[in-house]
């Protein structure tokens, strides 16, 4: 399948199990494709034919999308330099779970979740070491008698029992030995770690901006970050920025020409419908419109007259669309 026909395949499992699901970006080279809800679930995704196209600024971003979400970044591919995804494991690239399309359709639909993750040395399983460390103590099973069971040290099975995953063979033969279910699931959706602070690109009046950025877009995150905002820069996706204080989160998008501010507004209103962020499209010149599609518009003469957060809030909030669902 082509890349596209892929995107619509997820997006076809993702509506079969009941999740929301935004359109896919028409831009080229997007941070991700798809982000979809189900309840508490909130999910970004990514489908590469090869992952190995995936690239550490890539995944550095997209954790730092999904941590100001709340959402999980997730790679679907097909294959890799060293071979096809396979179907029931988990894979990883720059901290990015990666899975198959047949595993996503498995977990989601099928409610069967994955049970072997890849890592450095090979493939692991996850054990219930709280479970295997109480069967031991109520048996009164040695750490020597588990290590000899399952070709391995008394060491490696302390670390076992404190949470490291095992290899396949080794927990098998524990598994058996026990005659318990100790073996653990995978939730590809799990939430993220916490980004450590290096990772971030946070900023905080004044603002420091990359050369790169034109006079408008540097005018408007100092405007940001002076009013209070912390703004954290984004490329390659709908929106320029996610503006955020103590109450809320804006994904914020910039707009100048006409085709520019029609694309953006689609999109980032769909991806405000999904997540259930508010979003703002600031633009160079006033249209005599305070939204397109639900998308709030604010010009660029109008922002700079903003001198708190909370006024900012409350005119994205009165010109957003009345009947979308209520934001966080």
């Amino acid at each position: 399948m082509t890349r596209e026909e892929v995107i619509e395949s997820v997006r076809s499992m993702l509506t079969r199990a009941q999740f929301e699901v935004s359109n896919p970006l028409s831009m080229r080279g997007t941070r991700f494709d798809i982000i979809a809800r189900r309840d508490e679930i909130l999910i970004i995704i990514k489908v590469l034919s090869n992952v190995d196209a995936f690239s550490k600024d890539n995944a550095e971003e997209l954790l730092c999308i999904g941590q100001a979400l709340g959402a999980s970044p997730i790679l679907v591919g097909e294959r890799s330099g060293s071979g096809e995804i396979e179907a029931g494991i988990i894979y990883s690239r720059f901290g990015i779970p990666i899975i198959s399309v047949e595993t996503l359709a498995d977990y989601i639909i099928e409610g069967v979740p994955p049970l072997i993750f890849a890592a450095s040395g090979g493939f692991y399983v996850k054990i219930d070491s709280e479970l295997m460390h109480k069967i031991r103590e109520e048996r009164n099973i040695s750490l020597g008698t588990l290590a000899e069971i399952a070709g391995v040290s008394r060491r490696t099975i302390q670390m076992y029992e404190g949470g490291m995953g095992a290899m396949i063979d080794a927990a098998l033969r524990l598994e058996e030995y026990l005659d318990q279910p100790i073996l653990m699931p995978i939730d590809p959706f799990a939430p993220i770690q916490k980004i450590k602070n290096t990772q971030k690109k946070e900023i905080t009046s004044p603002a420091p901006q990359p050369a790169t950025q034109d006079v408008f877009t540097k005018e408007v995150f100092n405007t940001l970050s002076t009013m209070g905002f912390s703004v954290t820069p984004v490329t390659r996706s709908p929106f320029e920025a996610l503006a955020q204080d103590s109450q809320i989160l804006i994904l914020t998008a910039l707009g100048k020409d006409e085709n520019t501010i029609l694309s953006k507004a689609a999109s980032v209103s769909d991806i405000s419908r999904i997540t259930g962020r508010y979003s703002v499209l600031i633009i160079e010149r006033g249209r005599g419109r305070e939204n397109i599609g639900g998308t709030p518009l604010i010009d660029r003469e109008e922002l700079k007259s903003i001198d708190e957060t909370y006024v900012l809030y409350d005119i994205v909030s009165s010109r957003g669309d009345s009947n979308e669902t209520n934001k966080n």
